[in-house]
């Protein structure tokens, strides 16, 4: 039951052998009995999945998954989920792919689950000892709103929703029924993080320290942020109505 590091990427060419390289070292050393990094590209022009697939030959753990059409963060993550628990992985984790999440962390997130019994660790911009560099005072304004919207409207107690930091044991992801998942860009994190709680997992947020990425283009937009402030309330509606109609098919 190995460890899977799931890394979606598009354009970042500039990024993704440094990370790959990076988060290879780490998890040779949390993980001395095996691992896997899967990259998954959505077909990014600027040479991103040649890149990987180098990585690739070289280094016997990573794999690369690639995708002909660009759809979005959620898909893209949940096809990397599928392959990886179809591989057999027992913890799965996700993380960005430009270096505004440290891969000296996947060690802590992964102790988290693996060591310290948690079923889904979520790396923690929010909580003590968290934080964010490098960013606008809008930007952080948007972010805490937007976690602090969500942690409202869904009745969690959890300070920071929207990151996509995080290490899932197995069973969480078998239990939220990947095929169900609705949302496809910033609601994504916060859908994956309710239904784990909707399920009875036990989630822990460890605290990481998020900076602005240095190289590429970030892939936020307002467009983005929007389609979260209209989902998040039917997310509710729509989770609750299947965990009814689950009870109902179970009885």
């Amino acid at each position: 039951m190995l460890p899977w590091l799931v890394l979606p990427t598009y354009d970042e060419a500039p990024n993704v052998e440094g990370v790959v390289r990076a988060a290879h070292g780490v998890l040779s050393r949390a993980a001395p009995e095996g691992f896997r990094i899967l990259v998954v590209d959505d077909d990014s022009p600027d040479g991103t999945g040649a890149i990987a697939d180098r990585l690739a030959g070289e280094l016997p753990e990573v794999g690369v998954l690639h995708r002909a059409v660009r759809e979005g963060l959620g898909p893209a993550y949940l096809a990397g989920f599928a392959h990886a628990l179809d591989a057999g992985a027992g913890y799965v984790m996700e993380m960005d792919a430009d270096f505004s999440h440290d891969p000296a962390d996947l060690a802590r997130l992964l102790g988290a689950v693996r060591d310290a019994g948690a079923d889904l660790a979520l790396g923690s911009r929010y909580v003590r000892g968290g934080g964010v560099e490098d960013w606008s005072l809008l930007r952080r304004l948007v972010s805490r709103g937007g976690s602090l919207y969500a942690a409202l409207m869904l009745g969690l107690r959890i300070r920071d929703l929207t990151g996509g930091f995080k290490c899932f044991r197995r069973e969480v992801l078998e239990a939220i029924d990947l095929s169900t998942v609705r949302s496809k860009g910033y609601a994504f994190q916060v859908e994956l993080t309710y239904r784990a709680v909707r399920r009875g997992f036990r989630v822990v947020e460890v605290p990481i320290v998020f900076r602005d990425r240095v190289r590429g283009r970030s892939k936020m937009s307002w467009r983005i942020a929007a389609e979260a402030v209209v989902l998040v309330p039917r997310l509710r509606r729509f989770i609750l109505y299947s965990d009814r109609a689950t009870t109902d098919e179970e009885h």
